[in-house]
């Protein structure tokens, strides 16, 4: 028998694996790699897992749910296309401006949150209304909405937002930029809904069992719809982060960050059958991939080790996974 302390400690190491797993990763990277043990670099791996952190936020959500989201690239570039043509002075940015000079920011936030809810909802009433298969109906969201990046910019890019945005991409505290703290912010909110509001616990429950959570009295159709609208403003949201980080857009800006959401999202210990996952884990599985990203780079071997070792990584995931659930039984 197994008592309960000891039922504990290793509920909490099954709960933060992906943790013990960035920490040992970041402590062999420190030895064995020339420059890696230096703030800078750590404060890029922070910066660089901005916009594939908040994207795998909503995607953890819509999963955690029992569902999945694939439209969450072409979201994010759907608004930050929407934000450099309304917001840039150059290419075909019509360089639009407010006063004061600083409503701009807000604005153009509440522009790309409001882009991505729209595609989110869209995704939300084929699925919930019309009883059409999330993977299929966010599939060819992921091919139309990137199609309407191209179409609504004709192929041209966008470039130099107003200084009032780029800002945000400049200014640092604790040598970690302010967008960089936006996505931290974005995942303790996050994490703090997912642990103690109703909402949390009700997608938590339906990612485990619709049925039993439909004939418990919660609202599943409203709660499976909310959990894709939030995907596609969170998406909306990174859209908006990745344009000012670049000063603009694109028609191709994002291309590839689904899959590294995606890893983020199973390595992060969120379980494609529905019902586990934590956001913590997310965001260590994201800065567990950009420290990888960073070491590969700093090394100077070709990117394609990167997509060997993150394929390999998302197969030890799942596989993981299966084994975590095994063990908890055994626990139960």
């Amino acid at each position: 028998m197994i008592g309960s302390q000891q039922r504990a400690f290793i509920e909490f190491v099954l709960d933060n694996l992906v943790w013990f797993m960035l920490a040992i990763v970041l402590v062999v990277f420190s030895i064995a790699i020339p420059n890696f043990f230096q703030i800078g670099i750590f404060a890029n791996i922070v910066e660089q897992s901005t916009f594939v952190g908040v994207m795998a936020i909503g995607l953890a959500i819509v999963v955690i749910a029992g569902n999945m989201d694939l439209s969450i690239e072409s979201t994010t570039a759907l608004s930050a296309m929407v934000t450099g043509i309304l917001f840039a002075s150059h290419g075909i940015g019509v360089g639009l401006t407010t006063t004061p000079a600083w409503l701009v920011l807000p604005l153009s936030l509440a522009i790309a949150i409001i882009v991505g809810a729209v595609i989110g909802a869209t995704n939300a009433w084929l699925v919930v209304k019309l009883r059409m298969n999330a993977f299929i109906v966010t599939l060819a969201a992921y091919i139309w909405v990137r199609g309407l990046v191209v179409a609504i910019s004709g192929g041209r890019s966008a470039q130099d937002l107003a200084p009032e945005i780029r800002f945000m991409a400049i200014q640092t505290f604790l040598y970690i930029p302010l967008i960089a703290w936006i996505a931290i912010l974005c995942f303790a909110v996050f994490t703090f809904i997912m642990r103690k509001t109703p909402f949390g616990r009700h997608v938590t429950m339906i990612g485990g069992n619709s049925v039993a959570t439909f004939r418990a009295g919660i609202r599943v159709d409203r709660l499976v719809a909310i959990s894709f609208v939030l995907a596609g403003a969170i998406s909306g949201l990174a859209g908006w982060l990745l344009a000012i980080r670049t000063s603009g857009a694109t028609a191709n800006l994002g291309v590839g960050m689904l899959f590294n959401a995606f890893a983020a999202v199973v390595i992060g210990g969120v379980s494609l059958k529905g019902g586990i996952g934590q956001l913590p884990g997310v965001y260590a599985g994201v800065l567990l991939i950009y420290s990888i990203h960073t070491a590969i780079n700093l090394m100077g071997l070709p990117a394609h080790y990167t997509q060997m070792i993150l394929g390999g990584m998302v197969l030890a995931a799942v596989l993981l996974d299966t084994v975590k659930l095994q063990i908890r039984q055994k626990l139960a």
